[in-house]
């Protein structure tokens, strides 16, 4: 369901998070749908349960996930439009570690842009 590769430098938990995300991005993953318990999940991964509640906990509170007592963590019906700076700043931070470490593989600003827009192009057909 989300796989997880143990030669990325990420933390697992951040992982699950991106997994998640990109499935409700592709469609894969729709608003209601009920995500694995935290105890399944984590026996489906062999990880520990406190770590997909930590990615678990994350996903609510950037209002991806809802988790309703007794019944499980559900894709969040309405994401929310309002982005706010700290949202922002954090994406910034990320793309800027991803543009110097592209520099340093030597590739051009044109070649950014055209690899930004595979990623963009790839990610908008898996949505339609």
């Amino acid at each position: 369901m989300f796989p997880i590769d143990a030669r990325d430098s990420r933390p697992i938990y951040e992982q699950i998070i991106d997994q998640i995300k990109e499935q409700v991005m592709k469609g894969i993953l729709k608003p209601g749908d009920q995500l694995p318990s935290v105890r399944q999940l984590a026996s489906m991964l062999t990880v520990n349960a406190n770590t997909v509640m930590k990615a678990y906990t994350e996903l609510e509170r950037q209002e991806v996930i809802e988790t309703i007592r007794g019944k499980g963590a559900f894709i969040a019906m309405m994401p929310s439009k309002v982005i706010s700076e700290k949202q922002i700043i954090e994406v910034r931070k990320a793309l800027k570690s991803s543009f110097v470490a592209m520099h340093y593989m030597g590739m051009s600003k044109q070649e950014v842009m055209a690899e930004i827009e595979k990623i963009y192009d790839e990610l908008s057909k898996e949505e339609e």
